[in-house]
């Protein structure tokens, strides 16, 4: 996910979104692994069954989680990094290795349920500047070929995830792929068409709200809005239903106005923002399922609702980028370890989200500051704990930001703490930090304790690696002060 280039002429323009073209629809998710505390990945497989969610979208294809989800059963879409499209593009033969090595290996009884691969991740953001694009329609006929030649053309389908920046409007029913890319996205769903394969997008009314303040916060949500869209004959409650027709519009200009369309990620974060708190994510997240479920469609497609839709995401994901924002990391309808974050049902037959189960924890025990010592030297001992831990909940909207400045410590030491599985070496801070037994969580501040039992995959699962990585960072950390 990328955050969106942002208009503000009208908050329509603001938050594009997409359609989608089946009588029935499914929620899927979004199961990222950018975290320092992965559980593993039969945990996770496991989590999913309980929650009866049939489809999952990945953005890489990790052996470890695609290993975790054989014979689950469950459908999978995988992705190819937009880092791998220029080779891919260039040359059948890697086409070749990358479907054996992640498709084929993976298939037959007892294996992989794979329905679609993503090629790339958002390619045409108007942030990457054209960096990807040229690369995306040879990418995608050297993989259809390769896919043929192991007879999974027919069955497997080859999607590009876009944000809803490729298109852009003032109203829906003027929607357009943006001027420099109506060539390219002709070529794209003249492709998709022909091979029976959907048209995929990215939509975040979140992101429309945090990016600008003259976005009607009612609007971004399912209740109503004093703050309707009217378009000629048609009027729009919400963002997804606008961003929804204004991707059919741009579709039917091509001439592609009935392309399946699925929705690759849409969500709502818990933390990091002032708009991102569990109520908010609840209200959007059981607001979407209802409405898409509903299945009453939009204006420009009546009884039409999306054909899937994957929610984004999963789990929290600890150790993301927070260049667009703290929120980053805290878009899990789930905790990173397999924990329901509010009541949300997901239609799936399976009443509330049921927490992971057997998931095992490191002791109860969490690392704070000494209440005994001299504080005034921690700042650079803090700094270093929230360069390697997960601190972004200490900032300003965040669900820690009121703990107090000895609180603030106390989470940040907390946090490195269990990213270090507890050593006791990584509590002392030069003396500064204490272990306890006492929960020191305050109100909604959690202070967590991290899980034993995680994934072997190379994110956050090698405490070795990371202890020496601290080191040297902390060495030169030192030198440098």
């Amino acid at each position: 996910m990328r955050q969106p280039r942002m208009k503000v002429a009208i908050f329509i323009l603001l938050s594009l979104s997409s359609p989608h073209l089946l009588a029935e629809s499914a929620i899927g998710v979004n199961w990222g692994t950018i975290s320092s505390h992965r559980l593993k990945p039969s945990t996770v497989v496991d989590l999913l069954k309980q929650n009866r969610i049939q489809k999952v979208k990945l953005f890489e294809a990790d052996p470890y989680v695609l290993r975790g989800l054989a014979g689950s059963g469950i459908e999978v879409m995988v992705g190819i990094p937009n880092e791998l499209l220029p080779g891919l593009s260039s040359s059948p033969a890697a086409a070749d290795l990358w479907v054996r090595q992640n498709i084929s290996g993976y298939v037959g009884k007892g294996g992989v349920d794979f329905r679609y691969i993503a090629v790339g991740n958002e390619p045409f953001l108007t942030s990457y500047a054209g960096q990807f694009q040229n690369y995306v329609l040879p990418a995608l006929l050297n993989l259809q070929q390769s896919l043929a030649k192991v007879n999974l053309a027919g069955y497997i389908k080859l999607v590009v995830p876009c944000n809803a920046d490729a298109y852009e409007a003032t109203v829906p029913s003027q929607g357009a792929f943006r001027p420099e890319l109506t060539e390219i996205m002709t070529q794209l769903v003249s492709f998709l068409n022909s091979n029976g394969s959907p048209f995929v997008v990215n939509i975040y009314p979140f992101l429309s709200l945090y990016g600008s303040s003259d976005f009607p916060q009612e609007y971004a949500f399912f209740g109503g809005t004093t703050h309707a869209v009217t378009d000629g004959s048609n009027v729009y409650y919400n963002a997804f239903d606008g961003n929804f027709d204004t991707l059919v519009s741009a579709l039917t200009k091509l001439g592609y106005g009935r392309m399946p369309i699925i929705i690759g990620e849409v969500g709502w974060p818990t933390d990091g923002a002032i708009s991102a708190n569990l109520s908010a994510a609840r209200a959007f997240n059981q607001g979407l399922v209802d409405h898409v479920l509903r299945g009453t469609g939009t204006p420009l497609r009546p009884s039409t609702p999306p054909m899937d839709v994957y929610l984004f995401s999963l789990l929290d994901e600890g150790a993301k980028s927070t260049l667009p924002g703290n929120f980053e990391r805290h878009w899990g309808i789930f905790s990173f370890d397999g924990q329901a974050k509010y009541a949300l049902n997901l239609g799936t037959g399976s009443g509330l989200l049921k927490n992971a189960r057997n998931v095992q924890y490191l002791p109860s025990r969490w690392c704070v500051a000494d209440p005994s010592k001299d504080l005034s030297t921690v700042e650079n001992h803090m700094k270093l704990a929230c360069n390697v831990a997960d601190c972004t909940t200490l900032n300003y909207g965040g669900s820690c930001n009121e703990i107090g400045d000895k609180g603030n410590i106390s989470y940040a030491f907390n946090s490195f703490y269990q990213l270090q599985m507890q050593n006791s070496r990584s509590c002392d801070f030069d003396g500064l930090g204490m272990i306890t037994f006492l929960d020191p969580s305050m109100g909604e501040c959690r202070f967590l304790v991290g899980v034993s039992n995680t994934s072997s995959a190379p994110v956050g699962s090698c405490p070795q690696l990371v202890t020496v990585y601290i080191a040297v960072m902390w060495v030169a950390w030192i030198v440098a002060v």
